[in-house]
């Protein structure tokens, strides 16, 4: 027995050791293919500062002489070409790619660059090129709070998400929450910020949905466009992404988008074109997927034919994080960064530049281009940094835009509250409001002011009863409450269970206040798409909620408000008849709960309108025959996995559509142009959204001038209230030979605030060119001679003023 018992210990022991090493193994070889394979290429520091000839500058290569890049009163374009004369072919290869993920996981030394920073530009020391920092930031930079040995916090606001922004239609608003941000960059030493998404909502249950503005490319791109003009503002730059048609996360590091060329060129790129015209963006950054069999970071039509060549895109473009498959037809195709980064992209690199697979020009081309940015940088000015943003300030811009991006769906003489002291919060959500999704999109930030507190703030009183009810739950339910913060959320989905109230508890709230809100809550983000059961569609017990307040505050004389808390669309068409009053709050970032209270209270009149349609059913949704359903998110395991070893792509005999590829049989009928062309009711249409007072529409006049079309209409607010009201512009080609939209958005503005009685004219321009169509036979944009119909509403469905021209 004994002498079974040592054999059992000494194979359990070499066991433990065997494992021991496999795991110490694992982590040497993690450590050093993504996270520590730079230390060759560490920030030189220590530049002296020189005078030659009345003109001080850093001497960065310590040769004791000014060279054309050292001196910034030389344009760009000469010091970029001084740089790549003087650098080595080493140093070009190694510039092409980031430092690796230990920065974003907080893997850094104290005092050493900024820990959260998702990626880097290396730096080249022998030059005294500084390292470039790149953070996260659609909805805020997402960088760590706290860090080692140090008292202070390094918090960033949560700004309201894009679908909530582009809500607003108003350009100027989105750029100065754009300039906020950048300012908050600047501060805290970041050079680029990895934002704003410009991808399309094709279906409601894209799990990203939140993190991009719209249905329609022309509201996508005019939101795009400003957002990236204000943090560009700030000598700050912006990755637009994700280029192009990462419009899933099932499989999206695989999946082929099989897209016709004008579906390509009218829906999914138009956004991005907008924002390259009207902006020109420091960097654009390539998505995962394919497009019609390549992978858009390695496809030359993609990112130099149609980017540069076609629409003159001047920067650079950078992978989605671990992108691609083949490092050096990723820089041939004009994929310039590779993000993060690893050792495996680097040794790629420098074989194919020795055995000639990588031309040197094509590397030049790539170098110079990163080289742009970092000129344009504030690093190389020597800037200091106060790691002080005005977090008062930007809490006050995300409260307001929080506020102008709520959509008011339903109000029968409930809203604004009146008389009203004593509020009940009915849902989990009303106390614990959702600020943001989850992933990149996501922010470390101080706080989230929950409805609750946000109504308190407004000088309303919190009912006890309903309280009460709430705590109990919470209590009985401790560990489910528990809510994962930061990166870690993208693993871990944060579903409390919603509460339930007994016919004695019920009774009692309604008894003891003046009205009852309902908050329901969704949330999402990357790594996963949602799905239709208990997400789209109402969970069974949240439309028995619904059912029950609404009926028990009906039945005393008081109203029901439903507030919905969510990052994308879900079903109302089965229960919008019953509460008194909806308001789409969307996800509006930490200040929510104080700009929806803003809202109820009457301190702001609500004037955001839908950036989408929301459906009766999913499958009214073209999209929906050709949509992963399955839902899911992110797990550790796949996320290291995925970093071991690459997901190969199945046999074509064995691909799954849907995961392996996705046929966009809809083509342009995305949205509102397929609601409209099948003649099929909508809960809610595109543009829609109500006000506390009433717009009227008049005196259209439309001109034609030097290829634009300029529109002139009169907007009068003849309600009690002031207000904003956005007017939108609809084109419909009368008498079309081709198959195109019944109507399609060209031009959008929103007035000022208007007085009772008052009025605004407005001024609106459409080139002619953007009434083009794509014409696949002649590979070449299109403009149908004839008559065309001028449509200008308040929704794609309430069109108030119409007018004719002929082109």
């Amino acid at each position: 027995m004994k002498k079974i018992l040592k054999r059992f210990l000494i194979i359990l022991t070499s066991l433990i050791v065997l494992i021991a090493i496999a795991a110490f193994i694992g982590w040497s070889y993690l450590k050093s293919s993504f996270f520590t394979f730079e230390k060759d290429y560490l920030d030189h520091f220590n530049i002296k500062e020189l005078t030659i000839e009345g003109y001080t500058f850093l001497d960065r290569n310590g040769n004791n002489r000014l060279d054309d890049y050292e001196d910034d009163r030389k344009s760009i374009e000469v010091r970029v070409k001084d740089l790549v004369s003087q650098m080595t072919l080493e140093e070009k290869i190694h510039l092409l790619k980031g430092s690796g993920i230990a920065s974003a996981i907080g893997m850094n030394e104290p005092g050493d660059g900024i820990p959260g920073a998702v990626g880097t530009i290396v730096p080249t020391p022998r030059l005294g090129i500084p390292t470039v920092y790149l953070s996260d930031g659609p909805a805020g930079l997402r960088i760590e709070p706290t860090r080692e040995g140090e008292d202070r916090t390094y918090y960033c606001t949560a700004f309201p998400i894009a679908t909530l922004l582009a809500s607003t239609w108003n350009e100027a608003l989105v750029q100065e929450v754009g300039n906020a941000m950048g300012k908050e960059a600047s501060e805290y030493r970041i050079d680029v910020i990895l934002g704003p998404g410009a991808n399309i909502h094709r279906h409601p249950l894209c799990g990203r949905n939140f993190e991009y503005y719209s249905e329609d490319p022309v509201l996508t791109g005019n939101m795009g466009a400003a957002m990236v003009n204000g943090i560009e503002s700030n000598g700050i730059g912006t990755s637009v992404k994700h280029f192009v048609a990462n419009n899933q996360e099932t499989e999206r590091n695989l999946n082929d988008a099989i897209i016709s060329e004008r579906a390509l060129r009218e829906i999914y790129l138009k956004g991005f074109e907008i924002v390259v015209q009207k902006s020109q963006p420091w960097t654009i950054m390539s998505s995962y997927n394919k497009v019609n069999g390549t992978y858009t970071s390695e496809s030359e039509y993609l990112l130099t034919d149609v980017l540069r060549n076609d629409w003159g895109f001047e920067g650079l473009v950078m992978s989605d994080w671990f992108g691609g498959r083949n490092a050096a037809a990723q820089i041939s195709a004009g994929n310039d960064l590779l993000e993060p980064g690893t050792k495996k992209q680097w040794d790629a690199l420098l074989e194919a530049s020795e055995n000639g697979t990588l031309s040197i020009e094509a590397v030049d081309r790539s170098v110079s281009r990163i080289l742009e940015l970092i000129l344009k940088t504030r690093k190389m000015q020597n800037q200091e940094y106060g790691n002080n943003p005005d977090l008062k300030a930007h809490a006050k811009t995300t409260r307001l835009s929080a506020s102008e991006g709520m959509v008011l769906l339903k109000n029968k003489n409930a809203l604004p509250l009146q008389n009203t002291r004593n509020i009940a919060l009915l849902g989990i959500t009303s106390y614990n409001f959702i600020a943001g999704g989850t992933g990149s999109g996501d922010v470390n930030e101080a706080y989230t002011i929950s409805l609750e507190k946000g109504l308190e703030n407004a000088g309303f009183e919190i009912n006890e009863a309903a309280k009460h009810v709430y705590e109990l739950h919470r209590s009985a339910n401790e560990k489910s409450f528990e809510k994962a913060e930061g990166i870690e959320a993208m693993f871990t989905p944060y579903t409390p269970p919603e509460m339930t109230f007994t016919a004695e508890q019920l009774k009692e709230i309604v008894e003891s206040s003046d009205v009852g809100i309902l908050t329901i809550g969704r949330n999402a983000g990357e790594g996963g798409d949602r799905v239709e059961i208990d997400d789209f569609l109402l969970k069974e017990l949240e439309q028995e909620m619904i059912s029950s307040t609404t009926r028990a505050f009906q039945n005393a004389g008081k109203k029901l408000i439903v507030v919905l808390n969510i990052g994308g669309v879900i079903e109302t068409a089965s229960w919008k008849g019953q509460p008194d009053a909806i308001l789409l709050a969307w996800q509006g970032g930490q200040e929510g709960g104080n700009s929806v209270a803003d809202i109820l209270s009457g301190k702001v009149n609500p004037s955001g309108k839908l950036p989408m349609t929301f459906p009766i059913a999913l499958d009214d949704h073209a999209s929906n025959a050709n949509f992963p359903q399955e839902g899911g998110h992110l797990t550790y395991t796949d996320a290291i996995s995925g970093l071991l070893f690459q997901k190969e792509e199945r046999p074509e005999a064995e691909k799954v559509r849907n995961r392996d590829y996705t046929n966009y049989d809809e083509s342009v009928y995305v949205g509102y142009r397929h609601f409209d062309k099948a003649n099929l009711q909508v809960s809610y249409p595109f543009g829609f959204g109500l006000s506390y007072t009433i717009f009227d529409y008049s005196d259209l006049e439309v001109s034609l001038s030097n290829g634009m079309i300029n529109i002139l209409v009169n907007v009068e607010n003849t309600g009690q209230i002031a207000g904003k009201e956005v007017v939108q512009v609809y084109t419909e080609k009368l008498e079309s030979t081709i198959d195109r939209p019944v109507q399609e958005l060209k031009a959008f503005a929103k007035t000022g605030i208007l007085e009772p009685g008052a009025i605004e004219r407005l001024s609106i321009g459409i080139p002619v060119s953007e009434l083009r169509y794509w014409d696949e036979a002649g590979g070449e944009w299109a403009l149908e001679k004839g008559a065309y119909m001028l449509r200008i509403g308040t929704s794609s469905r309430d069109i108030r003023q119409i007018e004719e021209i002929n082109l």
